[in-house]
């Protein structure tokens, strides 16, 4: 499972977008009440997780859905971890992701 953008031409299917979102659920489910996923502190499981973020703008615009809509407290987990400065300096940014993905797809005769 998972949002396939690689090689679908025009919208993402919606059933790997509704799988992606499920995905997302369960990890919402996971975090609970929690700012972060071992407690009150940035640890391990964030660190592991974080990195995929950059990719959910793409995820986004290809897929036409907003994870803050879907799933807000995962959301406001990843708002949290961005702020710390540690994260959201060696994290691609988002629009960059996306704008490589359209060059990609481009490449593949995707688009």
């Amino acid at each position: 499972a998972g949002l396939n953008i690689w090689g679908c031409k025009g919208e993402v299917p919606e059933a790997a977008k509704k799988d992606f979102i499920e995905i997302l659920k369960h990890l919402e489910g996971a975090l609970g009440e929690k700012d972060f996923f071992g407690g009150h502190s940035f640890g391990f499981v964030d660190i592991i997780l974080i990195p995929i973020t950059c990719w959910f703008y793409a995820l986004e615009k290809f897929g036409g859905f907003k994870v803050k809509e879907e799933c807000p407290k995962f959301s406001a987990w990843k708002d949290r971890c961005m702020g710390r400065e540690a994260v959201a300096k060696v994290l691609a940014d988002p629009e960059k992701v996306y704008e490589f993905l359209i060059m990609f797809r481009k490449m593949k005769g995707i688009e």
